[in-house]
């Protein structure tokens, strides 16, 4: 017989390992400046693609 770990057992150890690493990082890289963070959806901004396999140049 083996143990075996439950699921909400293996579900808080994963978001535990998530959280984690997201302090871990933001630790190390302190938090973002949401005024000077580009969009993350850019939808009809005007701008033209560069450096893309479908910009022909």
């Amino acid at each position: 017989m083996s143990a075996r770990i439950s699921r909400p057992v293996t579900g808080f150890l994963a978001l535990a390992l998530i959280m984690a690493i997201l302090a871990l990082d933001l630790n190390r890289s302190g938090a973002p400046d949401l005024f000077t963070a580009p969009p993350a959806l850019a939808f009809g901004s005007g701008a033209a693609p560069e450096g893309a396999h479908c910009t022909g140049g």
